[in-house]
């Protein structure tokens, strides 16, 4: 349409973090699970080396545990450095009250929920609470699980003040496997909702995923747009 504008949206880095942090939680779950309650074995007798799928899983869930943790701290150095699409402040009464409006629009009630261009505060406060909040509680407490064995490395006394948050081991493990499951019912709200919007509001919701750019009302965007 004449009045609908490209607007550049998602940059590059907060598009690499969303896939490289999609694909991590998927194999941090696949192999967490693997390693909590082993489902498969060797179906004959060989050598351990060519069928240690245990070993293997540990090695896979440890190396996508490092490069979580890289996006996310990247991720989060970007909330500052990035433009005002990547940045979240809920220190402001209309953030609170355009969350209100945007949960009724999502029940299909009578709202005044406004456009927004880029994520609406409802998604950005389970961003923070289930991804980026959740990010920080697993990648504490699976590297203090991951050190535990090695008290005296100084890795493990980096994370030796976990304990005092989390509990016990027995109690860490259970909160690092609780946040991991509300990944991905995280995961699967985001998905509903992403494919929603995008059918609702023909926006290209998905498609800036890949691209960055977002087809948005002029009116929206104001005069000063990237096109």
């Amino acid at each position: 349409m004449e009045n609908d504008v490209k607007v550049y949206v998602w940059e590059l880095p907060v598009r690499l973090y969303h896939w490289i942090n999609a694909a991590a939680i998927i194999l941090l779950m696949v192999t967490g699970i693997y390693i909590g309650k082993p489902f498969a074995g060797a179906g004959i007798p060989e050598e351990a080396y060519y069928s240690n799928l245990m070993g293997w899983a540990r090695y896979i869930h440890f190396f996508t545990a490092f490069v979580f943790t890289a996006a996310f701290l990247y991720r989060m150095y970007w909330c500052f450095v990035g433009n005002k699409f990547a940045k979240f402040n809920p220190f402001r009464w209309v953030f609170w009250k355009d969350t209100f409006h945007t949960i009724k629009f999502y029940l299909f009630l009578k709202n005044k929920k406004p456009h927004f261009v880029g994520h609406n505060p409802l998604a950005l406060l389970s961003y923070w609470i289930f991804n980026y909040l959740g990010s920080v509680i697993v990648i504490l407490t699976g590297f203090f699980m991951y050190f535990e064995p090695q008290k005296e490395t100084i890795w493990a006394k980096m994370f030796a003040w976990v304990p005092y948050i989390f509990g016990n081991s027995f109690t860490m493990r259970s909160w690092h496997h609780l946040t991991a499951w509300a990944f991905m019912l995280f995961i699967v709200l985001h998905v509903y909702l992403a494919f929603r919007d995008d059918y609702l509001e023909r926006c290209g919701s998905i498609s800036s995923l890949f691209t960055g750019y977002k087809t948005e009302p002029k009116k929206a965007v104001g005069e000063k747009h990237d096109k």
